[in-house]
């Protein structure tokens, strides 16, 4: 029997994993600057979590959610993103409590599962970046937010990006915009898709998402939530902008842009790069907004929320299209070459010694002859080789050569153990 990965998921290999490790490393760093620190949440939850915050009519719930029923007749899933499971957390962990100095901000790194059709860049078992702030309804926060994403991405080397911009505004404005959003939609109903039809009462809203080409030539007439926002909503909406202008960040106004997930209100909006991966065309990098009234939904008090997601594999297929995208460091200090079956232990010591010291070793351990390990030792790039036989054993000594000069010198191994670092000067 041949057995292979599921299909829709990737083997991350040695070579490979080192990107993954380069990406992460950044937006750790690039997090703890914004004092943004990790929560790790479990890859599956109950069903709830994410079919009550996702919205029962999105892609997500109705299509893509990896969910069954556990042993114990628990109905459970694969969570499809990041955020829900967070929410969960800050809930269950009364993270909102007095004490946390708001806004309690978090990131998550981590695999998500959606059912859908594999394609370049998009999996079935894929990857995310994401932070979520709590706690702050002040518009200056979306900003920080949406400028840390764009920061994470420039600092990949993505300097050609726009940046969509819109605003869902608060209850009262999506009632009213919904409404008006029904009133247009209805003379087209016999036109518009299965999936629409099923929408367009429930939530009229996701019909905007649609990725039907009929239905989007409909929604091409369809009002604008930007002429139906409340003051406090508009004022809002103002404010973000003023901001962005004020940190010199380009944007664009999407006004039919809506997100894939039915907790989104106020701001919103899509990072897009026009790699010539995607051949030019924009695409979706990373994408968020504020979220108001999820955490509540999960049975926490009323508390403002904001956030964004990034995908690595999308991100990947981008820095894998450029050159010297990664600043990949991987380099072997020493190269422990021993001759004669006497040596074995001692090498093994020397190379333990040295990595103990901080440097890092290798060695040989199929009993090859020294000029195949003096050409591993070459094609492993070693900046050092320490080599060690019979004679050198009896005299307690070793021969250290520097690979790129070719300078070799007579070393004591006491000396390799007690400071290498001495020696290599």
């Amino acid at each position: 029997m041949k057995y292979q990965r599921p299909k829709g998921t990737a083997d991350i290999l040695p070579g490979d994993s080192e990107k993954w490790q380069f990406i992460e490393k950044k937006a750790r760093a690039l997090f703890k600057k914004f004092r943004y620190q990790e929560m790790r949440t479990p890859i599956f939850e109950n069903f709830e979590v994410f079919s009550r915050t996702s919205g029962e009519t999105s892609d997500i719930v109705t299509k893509e959610m990896y969910d069954f029923f556990d042993k114990g007749d628990r109905h459970v899933t694969l969570r499809p993103e990041g955020t829900a499971g967070v929410v969960r957390s800050y809930v269950e962990n009364k993270l909102y409590g007095p004490e946390i100095q708001k806004p309690f901000k978090t990131y998550y790194i981590g695999p998500m599962f959606r059912y859908e059709r594999p394609q370049a860049g998009r999996f079935r078992e894929f990857h995310q970046i994401g932070v979520e702030a709590f706690g702050v309804d002040n518009p200056t926060l979306d900003v920080e937010v949406i400028a840390m994403a764009i920061e994470l991405l420039k600092s990949f080397g993505l300097n050609s990006l726009k940046l969509a911009l819109n605003t869902l505004g608060d209850n009262e404005s999506r009632a009213a915009y919904r409404q008006a959003l029904i009133d247009y939609l209805e003379p087209f109903e016999a036109e518009l898709s299965d999936d629409s039809k099923e929408r367009l009462h429930k939530n009229p809203l996701r019909v905007l998402d649609s990725k039907d080409e009929g239905d989007q030539k409909i929604v091409e007439g369809a009002p604008s939530i930007l002429d139906y926002l409340t003051d406090d909503a508009k004022k809002h909406f103002e404010t973000v902008k003023s901001l962005l202008d004020d940190l010199g960040i380009e944007y664009e106004i999407d006004s039919n842009m809506v997100r894939g997930l039915d907790y989104y209100n106020h701001t919103i909006f899509e990072i897009m790069s026009d790699s010539k991966v995607f051949s030019g065309k924009w695409t979706t990098v990373c994408a968020g907004g504020r979220y108001n009234g999820l955490v509540e939904q999960l049975g926490g008090p009323e508390t403002p929320g904001i956030g964004f997601g990034l995908g690595v594999e999308r991100l990947l297929l981008i820095l894998e299209a450029e050159e010297d995208a990664f600043d990949i460091e991987n380099d072997l200090d020493v190269y422990v070459v021993g001759i004669g079956e006497s040596t074995n232990a001692e090498t093994l010591k020397i190379a333990m010694s040295l990595r103990r010291q901080g440097f890092s070793a290798d060695r040989d351990y199929l009993s090859r002859k020294p000029k195949a390990q003096f050409k591993t030792a070459s094609k492993l790039d070693a900046k050092y080789t320490l080599t060690i036989g019979e004679t050198e054993l009896a005299e307690g000594k070793a021969n250290l050569k520097k690979m790129e000069t070719g300078e070799e010198i007579s070393v004591s191994l006491n000396d390799v153990y007690e400071d290498f670092a001495k020696l290599a000067k």
